[in-house]
């Protein structure tokens, strides 16, 4: 009598059975992920992008069920026939855990040199890639500008005196510490918060505003209908300029020791640059900064209204030097600031005083000289690259520490649920695919370099988009190599809106400079002139060109007597002195810098 075919859980697998079973398990496991991983937000949805991902995560759950499948055979062999399944059983579970050992110790090293070999190719070229080599050197205290008093006083009040220990200023035993510049003061959702002009779509800062918000006496706390004020004011009202400079002149004090301080011939902020962690070195001064370049931009917009160029002169040059205070620092952030502070801040002032004539050609000269020194390109190699050695450090840390869980809740980031998922990869995955993570980071952020050339004072928006869709097809939702990428808000995420703002910036140096050469052509001849060719070399030494394709910068007056001056712009499209709206949060009033012309322009009179 025939037996009866045997279960396939009861058969027996040998030679190419045990590979032909597995080959299925696997396909069967892929065909379901790629079906899964549709349903995923944010996740892929071309089928490249999903092929890395998909293919390591089907290879590793087809190789545990299947090993799951063959341990449950071996038990039930060795209880049910013979020890001797149990001994092959342990010598087979023997060589998987080598070959798992095995594994981890080839891409651990295979992480490791695939890193030191990128360095070594960048350092053969004259590059450093060396923490140390990214920290700016030190300077004595007496002769530092970031070691005065009031810095020590503004770290304390932002940080608390527990946590500012970490900074190196001396303790002089005070402990309540307020920081003495912010421009609001009051808290309330209803208050109106009166704003200065924009020099991008040219309008000119009404103080009006300012002198009634300053006047109008304020709740003391949000709940009390007792009311004082919390800036001097005259009994009656005087001109807007001088109740805003009234108001202002509490900040007295404390702007003359920032003006004392910059007589200093070196900047160099106490940043624990030893922070075992470097996401989490902290850098409290560059909102500190920001604070007193708003006050000193309305202070000097007033006293240009007040009929004081001489004082407002003096305030623009502190909020220049509030500028290059932290150039020598390494971060991407702390230059964003830089740019924040003389787009947002110093060029406002130095505009109205041109639109309206309160400059004198001494002062003219002044300005030019100051700010003939701001060269943004010339800065940002040396940035970009500093990325890229932050990226390998924090690789690092992150590859020696692996709860990142606590990380994420002591830095006070949140995360989705689904992201425990990577949580869970990145715990367990071999140290060497953190080097992988940190060379892809690095490939991508040396892309964008050629994009910035300081030689010729030119910056290629085309190579910046061509390194942005490099960047974004290298990533894929799925590939463990991308850890840094993932977790945290990579350098290349932000390196191409880097390299636009550093455009932007330059423009607008290039753009003010050719404005004050105008005025100084103005004073001198009575009207502005028919062409840019006209301003060299008594205006201005050497016309600055376009900093996009390094083309000339365009120019036209206009049959009032004023003039259009700008350039091409990020789409490298002359749109005839058009400025775009729309800025990246949605405000209808701000300047859309990746659309229209970058344009200096006077209001209408």
């Amino acid at each position: 009598m025939n037996e009866k075919p045997k279960s396939i859980w009861k058969k027996s697998l040998t030679g190419w059975g045990w590979l032909w079973a597995w080959l299925i398990l696997l396909a069967a496991t892929f065909f379901i992920l790629l079906i899964v991983v549709q349903f995923i937000p944010n996740g892929p949805k071309h089928f490249v992008d999903m092929l890395p991902g998909v293919g390591i995560f089907s290879f590793v759950i087809a190789t545990m069920v299947f090993g799951l499948l063959a341990f449950v055979k071996c038990i039930g062999k060795c209880i049910g026939y013979s020890c001797r399944h149990f001994k092959r059983f342990f010598f087979g579970l023997a060589c998987f855990a080598t070959l798992i050992a095995l594994f981890y110790a080839e891409e651990d090293w295979r992480g490791w040199h695939a890193w030191n070999q990128f360095k070594h190719q960048w350092e053969a070229k004259g590059e450093k890639f060396d923490f140390a080599s990214i920290i700016p050197p030190p300077v004595p205290d007496d002769k530092n500008f970031a070691m005065a008093p009031i810095w020590a006083e503004s770290i304390k009040a932002t940080l608390g005196p527990e946590r500012a220990r970490q900074w190196k200023y001396p303790d002089d035993g005070r402990t309540n510490f307020t920081d003495r510049m912010p421009i609001y003061l009051r808290y309330s959702s209803s208050t109106y918060l009166p704003t200065n002009g924009n020099w991008a779509i040219g309008t000119i800062t009404d103080l009006k505003p300012w002198q009634a918000y300053y006047r109008a006496p304020a709740p003391t706390n949000r709940n009390s209908t007792i009311t004082t004020n919390e800036f001097p004011i005259a009994p009656q009202p005087q001109s807007p300029a001088q109740d805003v400079l009234l108001a202002l002149s509490k900040y007295d004090p404390a702007i003359e020791e920032l003006r004392q301080a910059s007589r200093l011939p070196y900047s160099r902020f106490p940043i624990d640059y030893d922070a075992e962690n470097p996401a989490g070195i902290w850098l409290p001064h560059l909102g500190s900064l920001k604070r007193s370049a708003q006050v000193l931009e309305l202070r000097a917009i007033a006293k240009l209204q007040n009929g004081q160029s001489e004082k407002a002169l003096d305030d623009v040059k502190l909020m220049l030097h509030l500028n290059e205070a932290v150039r020598t620092e390494p971060f991407i952030i702390s230059h964003l600031v830089r740019i924040a502070l003389f787009e947002e801040c110093t060029l406002q002032p130095i505009y109205e005083g041109l639109a309206e004539h309160y400059w004198s050609d001494a002062q003219l000269v002044e300005l030019d000289s100051e700010l003939a020194n701001l060269d943004f390109l010339a800065d940002y190699p040396k940035v970009q690259k500093s990325a890229i050695i932050f990226s390998s450090e924090e690789a690092n840390y992150l590859r020696r520490h692996r709860d990142y869980a606590t990380q994420f809740a002591q830095m006070g980031i949140s995360y989705r649920g689904e992201i425990k998922f990577q949580f869970a990869i990145y715990h367990y995955m071999p140290g060497g695919w953190f080097y992988q993570s940190a060379l892809k980071n690095g490939r991508m952020l040396m892309q964008y370099l050629p994009s910035v050339n300081h030689d010729t004072g030119t910056i290629s928006p085309a190579l910046v988009r061509k390194a942005d869709a490099a960047a974004n097809n290298a990533v894929s939702f799925f590939d463990p190599l991308d850890a840094l990428n993932k977790m945290f808000n990579s350098d290349f995420l932000i390196a191409g809106n880097f390299v636009k703002k550093i455009a932007d910036a330059q423009s607008s140096v290039d753009l003010v400079r050719v404005a004050i050469a105008l005025e100084r052509y103005r004073l001198a001849h009575g009207s502005y002139p028919d062409t840019l060719d006209e301003l060299a070399p008594q205006s201005i030494e050497k016309v600055p060109h376009d900093v996009i394709r390094g083309g000339p910068l365009h120019y036209r007056r206009n049959d009032d007597g004023q003039f259009v001056l700008y350039s091409v712009g990020w789409n490298e499209k002359d749109d005839g002195g058009v400025v775009a709206l729309g800025g990246p949060f949605g405000k209808s009033g701000d300047v859309n810098i990746n659309q229209g012309d970058w344009v200096w322009r006077y209001p209408q009179r």
